[in-house]
């Protein structure tokens, strides 16, 4: 059985996240997803919060995806301990770790970085405005790691582009309503848009 683990900060999810995963449900048997606290990022969000978010976002794919699951437990700062996590309770799996382009020169200085390398395939999904620099490539894969780029390329879009610009035309309309409804992201000073037209994918 083929896994595809994918943790993403989701600080908002936004509808490339949708893509990503819609994607992924056709490439893997299963694909595990969850909001992670990457230790190398600012979080602007309770993890509960952005976990809820991500549950909205999985529930919006259309056709519905029985292989897609959001898994809370398998959350964790250390990439290693997901994997050994998933592991115990899928023994025989083959597992690939999914990150985005913007990690990729991180990961040298991920926690145990040759023993997660061992025990997953990576994928790494291209993201507009992270390019994947070839050194960057061959100093992974002199560590171990086995290295796949995916055949997807993200909207260009990203969640740093409304926490900062407050651009709600990156996200699903269910996900904006949550984060008005919450309060999130200081939207409580904000005049809601009664002409929001666009619509989900």
């Amino acid at each position: 059985m083929q896994i595809a683990l994918f943790g993403t900060s989701a600080d908002p999810p936004t509808a490339a996240h949708q893509e990503i995963i819609r994607w992924l449900s056709t490439h893997f048997d299963e694909v595990m997803i969850w909001a992670s606290d990457n230790p190398f990022k600012q979080h602007q969000t309770p993890l509960h919060h952005r976990m809820m978010m991500l549950q909205i976002l999985i529930e919006d794919i259309q056709p519905p995806q029985a292989n897609i699951h959001l898994r809370p437990d398998l959350s964790h700062p250390r990439a290693l301990m997901t994997v050994e996590r998933a592991r115990l309770e899928w023994p025989q799996a083959e597992f690939t770790l999914v990150i985005g382009s913007d990690l990729v020169a991180q990961l040298p200085r991920w926690y145990r970085v040759h023993d997660l390398f061992q025990q997953v395939h990576l994928l790494v999904v291209p993201r507009p405005g992270y390019p994947l620099r070839e050194e960057d490539l061959r100093h992974i894969q002199h560590l171990g790691a086995r290295v796949a780029i995916a055949d997807l390329h993200g909207l260009p879009m990203s969640s740093t582009d409304y926490r900062e610009e407050k651009d709600t035309d990156i996200l699903i309309p269910a996900v904006e309503a949550y984060i008005r409804r919450e309060q999130l992201y200081q939207c409580q000073d904000e005049t809601p848009n009664p002409l929001l037209t666009h619509q989900a994918n």
